[in-house]
């Protein structure tokens, strides 16, 4: 969990743009709307923009006449003020409808687009991990892998919908303010931008604060997936040994700790806030003590002209205000929105920031190698289902350089073998078993076979051809698996032993039902074959999980039967169930057999004996026990207490666990 927590903590920077040019590749299916969106954007931010200046029309035209004054509307205004009033009302609420429309199809848009890039980037990133092969998920936790399908790629609709989105408006918005602003008073203009510096450094330390903030909460949030998906997947055995208590105390530490990380981004927020809005208050009273006394002024001096001239003193030039109420007016309206898109864009620069560290670990996990994946060339394969193993070498790992004890391992860094050199042959209609003690490789020559990973040394043939050169799906095709541990989706009974193949009909998998003995028990469920399976089918016993992998291998009737210590975690009933399924399901194919019970295989035309990774000894059960080897050793053990006559024994299945030294 560790490496998880290390690949959430880090945020990297606040825009890459070799990450934004890979993100936007995504906008690409959907460039119309978006590009629709943007001109509701700009239309929007110019009526935003326009509303202050239409009011200041209205003052310095109407309500406070400034001679002097024009702008571009007065040919189409009329010169009666409460028809003047009224065109100018009428144009407010057109723009606000306008607006309002405006933001309708841009929010409706780009939630449409972030909704289906989300549907995009996660159908890829589903669809990579299936091709993905068996080691990359021994790596990798599940509760990272599904925070990339669902927290990274909100982060990213996050983005796209409002970050994005609110930037451009955000920009479109200032750059308009900022250019009427200095049209009209370039004084008042510098005066409202006078207290920019000190919002800049509050952003900067709001923006330290948030990040350190967001980065805490990252962590906690990736510490609660992977705590959560654990012991809620090892419920059984907390409570087995009384971990409740425990669990719950840690977990409460990592929940307290997401809840601290957000208080303090709540308290950042809290602060900045507020000093934004003193700060732009500030610049509104100054707009109004310096602009509002340039109004008086300019208003006493037009007066004092006024009387002068009644009175025939002097003669004089009409002196007029450069300020003039209109504006003052609009300077306090655009004063106060111009900070508010600078508060949006330091909300949004955390957005850009998340957004950018989801997309890298998106990136990374598309980007990782897809290990095990079918040739450019396929080669066809026909045939009955033979199965070579030619000198095949295989390792997980290599050495480490220290062992338990902590002492140097002398051949550190070399391959950690787990199968050397093994060479055998399974001939189509045969069945072949293997044993041997745990860790001794029987299984990983399971997954070699299926082609879950490849082999370093040797090859792996079926029917002549190496699977390396077979396509994945058709090589796969050819075998029907019952592992040890059955595995059940959510769903059916039926839709469980289909598993999704169309061309299994309903009668194969009712006859296969049939053939494994579980018909009679599926006849008893309330909804027969459409009975609902929960998720693992924990409403299943393990036997009858069992009995449907073996009607799930059958009903696909495959080329080749692998049995994976099918019936080891089965009661002796249900053991004496599938025996005659065993029958069937070997009957004209290849078949595989994994067991440590050794009556269930003696039956086999050909047993392979497999101790440390190398095959020992190859033969029938009786040639095997002749020989007086490894094979007689583990019979020995299992049968130590009683003797059975071959006959007896051939129609056995029951029989206790085996245990084997590494020394035997």
């Amino acid at each position: 969990m560790a490496a998880n927590i290390h690949e959430e903590e880090v945020l990297g920077k606040a825009y890459d743009s070799r990450l934004m040019k890979r993100l936007l590749g995504y906008l690409r299916p959907y460039k119309w709307q978006v590009a629709l969106a943007l001109v509701a954007i700009v239309l929007k931010s110019a009526a935003d923009v326009v509303g202050p200046y239409i009011t200041k029309i209205a003052i310095d035209k109407y309500l406070a006449p400034a001679r002097g004054t024009s702008s571009v509307l007065d040919r189409w205004l009329s010169s009666v003020p409460l028809t003047g009033i009224a065109q100018i009302g009428g144009l407010y609420v057109g723009l606000l409808l306008f607006g309002f429309l405006l933001e309708f199809l841009q929010t409706y848009l780009m939630q449409w687009t972030g909704q289906k890039i989300m549907f995009d980037l996660r159908s890829q990133i589903f669809r990579h991990l299936q091709r993905m092969h068996v080691g990359f998920f021994d790596k990798n936790p599940v509760g990272r892998l599904v925070t990339r399908v669902t927290t990274d790629v909100d982060a990213l609709n996050e983005m796209f919908t409002a970050g994005v989105v609110s930037i451009f408006e955000d920009v479109f918005v200032l750059v308009g303010i900022l250019a009427i602003m200095l049209n009209m008073d370039w004084r008042l203009a510098l005066i409202t931008f006078a207290v920019l510096p000190l919002i800049m450094i509050a952003t900067m330390v709001f923006r330290k604060f948030v990040r350190d903030s967001y980065r805490r909460i990252r962590i906690a949030i990736a510490r609660i997936n992977a705590y959560l998906q654990e012991h809620v997947s090892g419920m059984l055995v907390l409570q087995l040994f009384n971990r409740e208590k425990r669990a719950y105390d840690r977990f409460a530490e990592i929940n307290a700790s997401h809840m601290e990380a957000f208080k303090d981004a709540i308290l950042a927020y809290a602060f900045y806030y507020p000093v934004v809005e003193i700060l732009s208050s500030m610049a509104i009273a100054a707009v109004i003590w310096f602009g509002g006394g340039q109004v008086i002024r300019g208003v006493m001096t037009h007066s004092l002209a006024l009387e002068f001239s009644h009175a025939k003193l002097v003669s004089f030039h009409v002196v007029t205000s450069a300020v003039t109420l209109g504006v003052l007016v609009a300077f306090m309206q655009y004063a106060q929105r111009f900070f508010r898109p600078i508060q949006d864009l330091s909300e949004k620069y955390n957005i850009l920031q998340s957004a950018m560290a989801s997309s890298e670990r998106i990136f990374k996990l598309l980007d990782t190698t897809v290990e095990i994946e079918s040739p450019a060339v396929v080669t066809q394969v026909t045939g009955p289902g033979r199965i070579e193993f030619d000198h095949v070498w295989f390792y997980y790992r290599t050495v480490p350089e220290k062992n338990a004890d902590g002492l140097p391992n002398p051949n550190a860094g070399e391959p950690d073998w787990i199968l050397k050199d093994v060479s055998f042959a399974v001939e189509p209609g045969e069945t072949a078993a293997i044993v041997g003690h745990t860790g001794a490789g029987k299984t990983t020559m399971i997954s070699l076979l299926l082609r879950f990973y490849d082999v370093q040394q040797g090859a792996i043939r079926i029917d002549g051809v190496d699977v390396r050169e077979m396509d994945l799906m058709e090589l796969r095709r050819r075998f029907g698996v019952v592992l040890q541990d059955p595995f059940l989706f959510t769903g059916t009974v039926e839709q469980n032993i289909r598993l999704g193949s169309e061309h299994v009909t309903d009668k194969q998998v009712e006859r296969a039902a049939e053939d494994v003995n579980l018909g009679d028990f599926i006849r008893s469920l309330p909804g027969g074959f459409k009975e609902p399976v929960h998720e693992r089918g924990s409403t299943l016993s393990t036997g009858q999980k069992q009995l449907i992998s073996f009607a799930r291998a059958l009903a696909h009737s495959p080329k080749i039967l692998v049995l994976d210590e099918a019936t080891s975690s089965v009661d002796t009933e249900t053991e004496l169930r599938v025996r005659e399924a065993l029958s069937r399901l070997v009957e004209g194919r290849t078949s595989l057999i994994i067991a440590h019970r050794l009556s269930t295989i003696q039956r086999a035309d050909k047993i392979i004996v497999m101790h440390k990774g190398r095959l020992r000894e190859m033969g029938t059960h009786q040639q095997l026990l002749a020989q007086r080897g490894v094979y007689w050793k583990l019979y020995q053990l299992q049968y130590k207490d009683q003797e059975f006559p071959a006959g007896a024994a051939s129609a056995q299945l029951g029989g206790p666990a085996v245990q084997v030294s590494a020394d035997d």
